[in-house]
């Protein structure tokens, strides 16, 4: 099994070595990132976890979204759902190929083998990480969750928004300051158009300027989960402004 997992790891490091296309504004094609290897498990508790871990692998899952959303389920059913075991190494190197803020907005291929070193596949796919869970005191990944991201399913996905353009931005050479109100934006996303990112561009903004949920433009697949699109993502605040809300006034 070691061999098996050395050359994954091998070929891992040689796609993350040409990091060019990892931080579109939308999501690279599924080969762009190194297929995530995993093997069944049968057993589940915090024994068998914690065994699993002392010999060098992370528990996970893989289901439908909607399992934990309470919503209808097309496509894979519940009995697909799968308990699986991924080597750490190759977990941590994924990791560190993807910026800490894009991971759950990012699919990744997975092959799901019959065990230890067997060439025998058992199923695949592509999925989407839900969450990560860590250790609190050291920060090491204690387990994964995934959801099916299967082509022709939707998920709910938070977007990270990345902002363009400051460099050029009127309000900015001004003197402004740009307000991020807004981190992330909520998306029912076409599985295969779940975007790493969304890029705002403020190149044009001046002082008391803004961008609203329904301005940032998107796939037109994406279909925004907000109440109020008229909300603002970002503003343009003038340097006094800016200084009365650092003492707590919100605008």
């Amino acid at each position: 099994m070691s061999r098996w997992w050395g050359a994954a790891a091998g070929r891992l490091r040689t796609a993350v070595s040409n990091p060019r296309s990892l931080y579109l504004s939308s999501s690279p094609p599924a080969a762009a990132y190194h297929t995530i290897q995993a093997i069944s498990r049968e057993f589940t508790g915090s024994k068998v976890s914690a065994r699993d871990r002392a010999q060098g692998r992370i528990p996970a899952v893989v289901f439908a979204q909607q399992l934990l959303t309470g919503g209808n389920i097309n496509g894979r059913s519940v009995s697909r759902k799968r308990l699986l075991t991924t080597e750490r190494k190759q977990i941590q190197a994924i990791l560190k190929s993807v910026e800490p803020e894009f991971i759950c907005s990012t699919t990744f291929p997975l092959q799901i083998r019959a065990g230890s070193g067997s060439s025998v596949l058992l199923e695949s796919g592509t999925v989407l990480p839900l969450k990560i869970h860590r250790d609190e005191a050291t920060g090491k990944v204690l387990n994964l969750v995934f959801a099916w991201a299967d082509e022709g399913s939707e998920l709910k996905v938070d977007v990270p928004l990345v902002f363009k353009g400051e460099d050029v931005c009127p309000g900015l050479k001004k003197g402004g300051y740009l307000n991020r109100i807004r981190p992330s934006l909520k998306f029912l996303c076409p599985a295969e158009h779940i975007p790493s990112k969304i890029e705002v561009d403020v190149s044009n903004l001046d002082i008391g300027d803004r961008i609203l949920m329904h301005d940032v433009e998107v796939h037109p697949s994406l279909k925004l989960l907000s109440k109020n699109e008229t909300m603002p993502v970002c503003k343009i605040v003038a340097a006094k402004l800016e200084r009365a809300e650092s003492g707590g006034i919100e605008h």
